[in-house]
């Protein structure tokens, strides 16, 4: 069995924000394999799903960002996982818009909710996928920028990094860590080169 936790804020304010970017990867998983409404429970929205022949667990954690580790805790009890069955699905603000990055641990690097997460399970090996929201501008204090809205352009971009996203999430569940990481680390967009 497999858990995929998307972080992000729960309500209608929050929704589509940078900060959710984990719950709209959750809600594509959803929507590709037609799962039913999700259920309450791990004081988080949770449904199961098959996905590359592996049952999984899609949890989106309903205590806001910064307390995120009390579902993921909660669940990865009691469905009595290895942490090498979690992958975690969060923004960050260290990365350029729509990049994606796979890594197996980690610090939180400055992800409340992954931070908050490492502590609960009092480690940080288990797997993570960080989508880049882009630098806070200059002027802008961080957690405005966070939870505001992208831009039409930036839209455009997360909605295909949300696609690649859930790529790599199957293809985590289905051949492993290493294999996502090759798969879909790189930057989609590269500079053109000068040969």
């Amino acid at each position: 069995m497999k858990l995929v936790v998307g972080l992000g804020n729960p309500g209608q304010k929050y929704k589509g924000t940078r900060h959710n970017i984990g719950f709209d990867v959750i809600a594509m998983l959803a929507q590709r394999y037609n799962v039913d409404r999700p259920k309450g429970k791990f004081n988080a929205e949770v449904a199961e799903t098959t996905i590359a022949g592996e049952k999984t667990v899609l949890l989106s954690p309903l205590t806001f960002m910064n307390l995120s580790g009390q579902s993921v805790r909660a669940a990865v009890d009691f469905y009595k996982l290895d942490l090498s069955d979690l992958i975690l699905v969060c923004d960050d603000l260290a990365l350029d818009n729509g990049r994606l990055r796979l890594r197996p641990s980690g610090s939180g690097g400055g992800q409340k909710g992954l931070a908050d997460t490492i502590l609960r399970l009092g480690s940080d090996g288990f797997a993570r996928l960080r989508i880049g929201i882009g630098r806070t501008p200059e002027n802008w204090d961080a957690a405005d920028y966070v939870l505001g809205q992208f831009t039409k352009d930036e839209r455009l971009v997360m909605d295909q990094a949300i696609i690649r996203a859930a790529k790599a999430i199957e293809v985590w569940i289905g051949a492993g860590l290493q294999s996502a990481m090759n798969q879909f680390n790189a930057d989609p967009n590269p500079p053109p080169s000068n040969n």
